[in-house]
């Protein structure tokens, strides 16, 4: 039987996430686009307090907005599904801390220098706390307004006593991954997909991609 194309919406503009996701979805049979292909829409207010949450709030979102112009794009010939996610750093000693609130962390228009150093004058003024972390990847597609699959990633680590490394971006120089002994801001991007939390989710997606092509398929 032919096989019906499918064409994912990663709602994303990041260039960071959108070179990671590329490379991980690699070899699979969809085509994709990202928000860059789509007419502008307001953000959505993230408002969920688990990644779980925003990661759906947003894929809903996005199949009702941008998904409008993305089903008129001349590369849409089928269903087209739309993906979203929420990730961040969670730090045990700051009781969670930044979580889902890592991308505005202090505030929308803060940098990481300026993120990473409040992170550390935290985390120095208990020195006695253990400084495990782990970064954190919800995921969650929406066909049609319905959410057909889900999943999480995560990996676990210990927060730098100073930002090492130039790749990767966001929170990588600070989170140091014990088998590696380096920052995920130290090691190349095969290395870091291999084990991140991005990764796991999205080897995760190509899976159900993989088996849901299948499906319609048969």
């Amino acid at each position: 039987m032919p096989v019906t194309p499918v064409t994912l919406l990663v709602a994303t503009t990041n260039p960071g996430k959108t070179r990671e996701i590329e490379r991980l979805l690699r070899g699979v049979p969809v085509d994709l686009l990202t928000l860059r292909d789509c007419a502008a829409v307001p953000e959505p207010l993230e408002t969920g307090d688990t990644f779980e949450a925003n990661a759906r709030l947003k894929a809903e979102y996005y199949d009702r907005t941008a998904g409008v112009g993305a089903r008129a794009h001349a590369r849409v010939r089928g269903p087209l599904l739309t993906v979203a996610e929420d990730s961040g750093l969670v730090i045990d000693a700051l009781d969670g801390e930044p979580g889902v609130h890592s991308a505005r962390y202090l505030s929308p228009e803060a940098t990481y220098e300026e993120r990473f150093a409040a992170i550390q004058s935290r985390l120095n003024a208990q020195p006695g706390r253990a400084r495990t972390a782990r970064f954190v990847c919800a995921l969650a597609v929406v066909e049609q307004g319905r959410v057909v699959f889900e999943t999480r990633g995560t990996i676990e680590g210990l927060i730098a006593r100073e930002a090492r490394g130039g790749a990767g971006f966001g929170y990588d120089p600070i989170f140091e991954y014990p088998p590696f002994g380096r920052t995920l801001a130290e090691v190349d991007e095969a290395d870091k997909l291999a084990v991140a939390h991005r990764g796991h989710a999205f080897r995760s997606l190509a899976q159900w991609l993989d088996s849901d092509r299948r499906q319609r398929r048969g």
